[in-house]
């Protein structure tokens, strides 16, 4: 889908091309500003949040762009690569595909003796909860502008955790939000929103 900024004023055209712009105001709009992740400003302001953009078009090169992508977080320092946000912008659009490609990068990361060290959280356009309905606002915690695998690191996320008082609240916080914002809410925050949205 191509969206021309002329339509959506202040924001790139829709497109792969500008995923990675479209990926940056998705966190500085819903994840930082909405505090829908309570520990991401901090990574964003200190730049050590990093992107990486998987172009492949097959499933086959994907997984190779983001072995890549593991083995270059594996090899830097937590003080400048602390967590890496992988955008897949012309691969993995059908939901059930992304989540079987979730499994393999999840054993990948096991067979590649980081286990322990690197855990992944999913987003995807058509994210859809088990056992919900996909019109269920719920479901938009988890939905972003393109596919993605955010790879974080166990030992980073447990000091973040032990630090905030009662993270187990945080995704009924998130839900119980965007049911309150509701659809005109989600995309006045960010209007790209109206060009993927499924029902």
């Amino acid at each position: 889908m191509t969206v021309h900024s002329s339509d959506n004023p202040g924001y790139p055209e829709y497109a792969a091309e500008n995923a990675m712009e479209l990926t940056r105001l998705w966190v500085e709009k819903m994840v930082v500003d909405l505090n829908l992740c309570p520990f991401a400003a901090p990574e964003v302001q200190s730049a050590r949040l990093k992107y990486g953009l998987v172009e492949a078009e097959t499933e086959e090169g994907s997984y190779q762009e983001f072995l890549e992508e593991l083995s270059k977080i594996a090899g830097e320092q937590e003080n400048e690569h602390s967590t890496s946000l992988v955008i897949f912008n012309r691969s993995l659009t059908d939901f059930e595909d992304f989540l079987d490609f979730l499994d393999f990068a999840e054993q990948a990361i096991d067979q590649s003796g980081l286990g322990g060290v690197f855990q992944l959280a999913s987003f995807h356009p058509a994210y859809c909860f088990d056992g919900t309905d996909p019109s269920d606002l719920s479901n938009w915690t988890n939905r972003s502008p393109f596919p993605m695998l955010h790879i974080i690191r166990e030992g980073q996320m447990s000091r973040a955790l032990a630090s905030y008082s009662n993270p187990d609240q945080i995704p009924e916080r998130n839900m119980a939000l965007m049911e309150k914002l509701g659809r005109e809410g989600l995309i006045k925050r960010f209007p790209p929103l109206q060009f993927y949205w499924f029902e």
